[in-house]
């Protein structure tokens, strides 16, 4: 919903004031999430945190309809709530399930298909609102399609298995025991603290920030259907840079992981800065010039949907390298829960921030350029954060060597047995 413009809503204000509630909700819930999780295990937790989306695109549905103003409210903050508890569980889950060196691919296969909801809800957009050439909101029908599909999600989690079921293919199991609350709190507070964490916290806050300016930017300047082409057009990119990027890291095209793993980073660093001074030199152009772009008038329309395209793409391959960085860091589902929720927790908080920003009514233009200074802040701190993510993989060969020799003493061992 978010991909077709602060919601599809004719007003910004009113839907980023809603969000930055939102995130402030999840927030909370988000560092929250492994105390649940504990409890309740990783397939109620789940379905727990997918019940409050349709109550938030029904409010939607009820302002775009009739101006209903204050359920808007209390749709963002009963999905903030729950949606927090569904963050700090879904990133644990992409990233404590698969081996090692599948980590990359698998979080590229849990972002595409969440951006498959962005894919079927901007072509549903696309498909009914494809005539209105014009500035506004999009017809409330859309969101009568997403309810539909929204109302699913609760439902859907029951089919996956909880961790100690789980067999990976390589025939190793996981193991995801309970603990008290109070050693939960302290396993929190220690990986919050660590170093990883704090090295990746800045990019983290950047990824978080930059979410509410594409939505209002299109907003204020493309038509409804222009809107709705960008709501179908991100989920393509962002799930195909994603791939890109997990499989850098993955596919075995250099034999060092370490080299992968830079080479990553470097891509991330080059479509991050190039794109966001772009942005900042358009956006000083219709700052001044105040157009109104759609599709129709080609001469005008491409240069400035394609900055919001190339900002899908670095999202994309930005949220990735996160979660591959945060992957390397433990092999406990545990963890990854704790790690999962912190990074969540950093996220929401600067999404919650963001949004309040924008529903000041501030210059795009200072956004923008908020934008491109918080990327030049955290790229140093990204940068030894790579490295540490690099270290980790040392750890992680090391041990799978050990291993390995491990097992040919043992079958040697046998070997003489027989």
């Amino acid at each position: 919903m978010n991909g077709l413009g602060v919601g599809g809503s004719q007003s910004p204000e009113l839907v980023n004031a809603a969000n930055a509630a939102l995130y402030a909700c999840m927030t909370v819930m988000c560092f929250l999430g492994p105390f649940f999780t504990n409890v309740l295990g990783f397939k109620y937790t789940l379905a727990l945190g997918a019940v409050g989306f349709p109550l938030y695109a029904a409010a939607l549905y009820t302002n775009n309809r009739f101006g209903t103003v204050w359920f808007v409210y209390v749709g963002s903050i009963v999905c903030g709530i729950t949606a927090g508890i569904f963050w700090s569980v879904e990133g644990a889950i992409a990233t404590g399930y698969p081996e090692p060196h599948k980590r990359g691919r698998y979080v590229a296969t849990w972002l595409t298909f969440r951006n498959c909801g962005n894919l079927l809800g901007g072509a549903v957009s696309l498909a009914l609102n494809a005539k209105d050439n014009h500035k506004g909101k999009v017809g409330y029908k859309t969101y009568q399609a997403f309810i539909a599909i929204q109302c699913l999600g609760a439902f859907i989690p029951f089919l996956l298995s909880n961790p100690h079921k789980v067999i990976r293919d390589d025939g190793s199991r996981i193991s995801a025991p309970k603990i008290k609350m109070s050693e939960q709190a302290r396993a929190m507070w220690r990986l919050l603290i660590s170093k990883p964490i704090l090295l990746l916290a800045p990019m983290i806050w950047y990824y978080g920030w930059t979410e509410a300016y594409p939505g209002t930017y299109m907003a204020t300047y493309f038509t409804v259907r222009s809107r709705s082409l960008a709501s179908f057009t991100k989920a393509i990119v962002q799930s195909l840079s994603s791939w890109v990027a997990g499989c850098i890291v993955d596919v075995a095209w250099h034999k060092s992981r370490r080299v992968r793993a830079l080479t990553a980073f470097s891509v991330l660093v080059l479509l991050n800065t190039g794109t966001w001074v772009w942005a900042v030199v358009i956006q000083t152009e219709y700052h001044r010039t105040k157009p109104v772009l759609d599709w129709a008038d080609q001469s005008t329309f491409g240069r400035g949907f394609g900055a919001f395209v190339f900002e899908s793409i670095c999202f994309g391959v930005v949220e990735n390298w996160i979660y591959w960085s945060i992957g390397t860091l433990s092999d406990s589902p545990g963890d990854q829960v704790r790690y999962s929720s912190i990074l969540r927790g950093i996220e929401t908080a600067s999404n919650a921030v963001g949004y309040g920003v924008q529903a000041t009514t501030s210059n795009l233009i200072i956004t923008a350029a908020l934008n491109l200074g918080f990327w030049i802040v955290a790229l140093p701190f990204s940068y030894f954060a790579a490295l540490e993510a690099v270290s980790r993989l040392r750890e992680i060969d090391g041990r799978g060597k050990v291993g390995e020799k491990r097992a040919d003493a043992e079958e040697g061992d046998l070997d003489e047995g027989k």
